[in-house]
């Protein structure tokens, strides 16, 4: 397996065509972790969907996995990607059962970021949080996203206008 970044403990690398097995089950196992602050990829045509959306311009996409077991532990994706004067994107992610709460979320999206900040060029990512969603909410504190501010019905979700809390965090100034 071809990962892109590593901590030891956990990888990340793109999701491909053959992992769509495996992505669904996962996505179908965690519904009840994700609701109603999103909805993964959890039948064939939405996962096909999602390969086509990270393959397209302005979007990437990540798996992180388990090390150990080679598993897809959660996802990642950047989307909304400018270059440019902003050279930033929108960050989402989310962890799958049975890994949720063991920290390979946090170990994926920091491998993640330090990716975007990396070989991606880019210099701000942004994370949009729902104001209930604590344990998003803590992942990006843990990763020092600060908070910027509060948007009022800004994502359609599960039915409806939700609100979100801006969080954003800038690649380190050079040395």
């Amino acid at each position: 397996m071809r990962y892109l970044r590593s901590d030891g403990r956990v990888a990340i690398r793109r999701p491909r065509p053959g992992d769509e097995t495996e992505f669904v089950a996962a996505a179908r196992r965690s519904q009840d972790l994700h609701h109603p602050w999103l909805s993964a990829p959890d039948d064939a045509e939405r996962y096909a969907a999602y390969l086509r959306k990270i393959r397209g311009r302005g979007s990437d996409g990540f798996l992180f996995c388990d090390r150990a077991t080679g598993e897809i532990a959660g996802y990642a994706t950047i989307s909304g990607i400018v270059l440019g004067a902003l050279r930033g994107g929108y960050l989402g992610y989310a962890a799958f059962r049975p890994y949720a709460g063991t920290g390979h979320a946090t170990a994926g999206v920091r491998l993640v970021i330090a990716h975007a900040f990396g070989p991606l060029g880019l210099h701000r990512l942004e994370a949009n949080i729902q104001p209930g969603n604590e344990p998003s909410k803590r992942l990006a504190r843990r990763l020092g996203f600060r908070l910027e501010g509060f948007s009022p019905d800004y994502l359609f979700i599960d039915g409806a206008w939700r609100d979100h809390e801006r969080w954003a965090i800038t690649a380190p100034a050079p040395d």
